[in-house]
């Protein structure tokens, strides 16, 4: 039966559904960006891409400003947009935004490679205890992430990469959250029924969209974190598997 006031939502629960005690989260999707992994600081991308071209950085403050200035033209702005949505596309984005860098002008590829090298990308100071208790409990884990390239890869330069069950990426499947097939997907892939699904992310839009696919959501601050993440808060939510 449905209520007079029920939002359009991809998933429909049942009548017994309806009826019946919430179940437990037993699996976990997570976010990857800035939430289970952050990029390096930016000083430390920047001097990366010094030593892979041999230009000068006099000043790292002064390129972090013209960065910051590129971003908000209206070109760049409108270069982003779709950029996650397959690998060249965020190629074409970043290489738009790094044109307009006067330090980057020339070296645009060189910067873009820093930024999806498998040593741009760590993890967060508990992204490793949050994973391997969930493996401990029997709970699987997977990511669903708007991404523009394949980030198994830091995973797998972490040592985290097998803690992960299934990799759902909007560069792979062509579709970017909240849009439901991306979580539905990876339940599917893990065996497991939304309803008994938990989604982590940063995102309230994004994120939080795994609610119309039948999923709770945890969503973390959206502050930028250096050490640990607060993923240890998630624990508490999700059951052991029998």
């Amino acid at each position: 039966m449905r209520a007079l006031f029920d939002l359009p939502a991809a998933y429909r629960p049942s009548d017994d559904d309806r009826a019946s005690p919430v179940p437990p989260l037993e699996a976990v999707l997570c976010d990857f960006s800035n939430t289970l992994f952050r990029m390096v600081p930016t000083d430390t991308w920047l001097a990366r891409i010094a030593a892979d071209t041999g230009r000068a950085l006099d000043d790292p403050a002064a390129v972090l400003a013209q960065l910051e200035a590129a971003a908000a033209e209206p070109e760049v702005i409108a270069a982003q947009e779709g950029r996650d949505l397959d690998v060249e596309a965020h190629r074409r984005a970043m290489l738009a935004w790094f044109a307009r860098v006067p330090w980057l002008a020339g070296i645009e590829e060189a910067a873009r490679e820093r930024v999806v090298a498998e040593d741009s990308w760590v993890p967060y100071a508990d992204t490793g205890s949050f994973l391997r208790a969930l493996a401990g409990r029997g709970v699987p884990v997977g990511v669903v992430s708007d991404i523009g390239w394949d980030i198994r890869g830091h995973a797998r330069a972490a040592g985290l990469e097998d803690l992960v069950g299934t990799w759902v990426l909007s560069c792979e499947e062509g579709r970017e959250k909240p849009a439901p097939e991306l979580f539905r997907t990876a339940c599917e892939r893990l065996g497991v029924a939304p309803r008994r699904t938990l989604m982590v992310g940063d995102n309230p839009r994004r994120d939080g969209g795994a609610v119309a696919a039948g999923l709770r959501a945890f969503v973390l601050a959206g502050e930028q974190r250096e050490r640990e993440r607060g993923l240890g808060d998630v624990l508490a939510l999700v059951s052991a598997r029998a």
